[in-house]
């Protein structure tokens, strides 16, 4: 879904320049209509060759930079952006535009708009191609497998109900017991290690963003359960990355492996 918030009475009018808070939105706009971008966080690594001013984190940027680079539009997330900081850039009078994807037919819907109406671009080709890939995607073979998925460490928190890499884990073949557990309604649960493994899951899936699990960090506290190390790009991102993540995805994990025997 994407909640579009601007000036009242104003409208987006032409946007000539924008300032992304979101790493994967700042690819989707760099890949269409690199020109666009005014300014983008410190976090946005994609494209690798990105040359644009840097106005500090996701959850903390520099205000005052912003508002300095007179955008056009601000790009920003429900999820990944705090409120406070968005109100504040409207105060200052600047048109926000707010994404909140839970499902991966919200993000390519969301992509869509924002591109669309939002920056006022054609529909990129990539878009298409990313939606191609998913529409021919079919769960991995044999029985469906009961996956935790931790996203941080210290403490353990997994994927819960309502999100957009669940619901691309889903399409893989994958059953998530947290997302379908009434006692725990969160989104990212904290759940402690032992009772993950009480859960006896067949497979722990440990991406690299936004905690970074490693080979030697990570499936060594799941002895004996298959593990695979995955792209948080891939599986969080919405954005170009989307046509190739059903394959990259897919290959992550069927090279699932128990600790030591990788």
């Amino acid at each position: 879904m994407v909640v579009p918030v601007f000036a009242a009475g104003s409208g987006v009018g032409a946007v000539r320049r924008v300032v992304s808070l979101v790493p994967s939105l700042t690819e989707a706009v760099a890949t269409t209509a690199p020109g666009l971008l005014a300014g983008v966080t410190d976090w946005c690594s994609h494209p690798a060759d990105l040359a644009v001013p840097r106005i500090g984190g996701t959850k903390n940027p520099d205000l005052a930079r912003i508002t300095a680079l007179a955008p056009d539009l601000v790009i920003a997330n429900d999820e990944e952006n705090r409120r406070p900081d968005l109100d504040a850039l409207r105060a200052a009078g600047l048109p926000v535009w707010v994404t909140d994807i839970r499902t991966l037919d919200q993000a390519f819907h969301s992509l869509d708009r924002l591109l669309t109406v939002g920056c006022g671009l054609p529909r990129p080709a990539w878009l298409d191609a990313a939606e191609a890939a998913w529409a021919g995607v079919l769960p991995l073979p044999g029985p469906a497998r009961r996956a935790v998925v931790p996203i941080w460490r210290r403490p353990w928190m997994v994927l819960g109900h309502d999100t957009f890499a669940g619901d691309l884990l889903r399409r893989l073949g994958l059953t998530l017991p947290h997302a379908e557990d009434p006692a725990r309604p969160e989104r990212y649960p904290a759940v402690p290690l032992p009772e993950l493994l009480a859960g006896r899951p067949d497979l722990v899936v440990l991406p690299d963003e936004p905690y970074r699990f490693t080979p030697e960090d990570g499936p060594e506290a799941f002895p004996g359960i298959p593990a695979a190390l995955v792209s948080g790009r891939h599986l969080t991102w919405y954005g170009p990355s989307l046509v190739e993540a059903p394959a990259v995805l897919a290959e992550q994990l069927r090279q699932a492996r128990p600790a030591g025997e990788r």
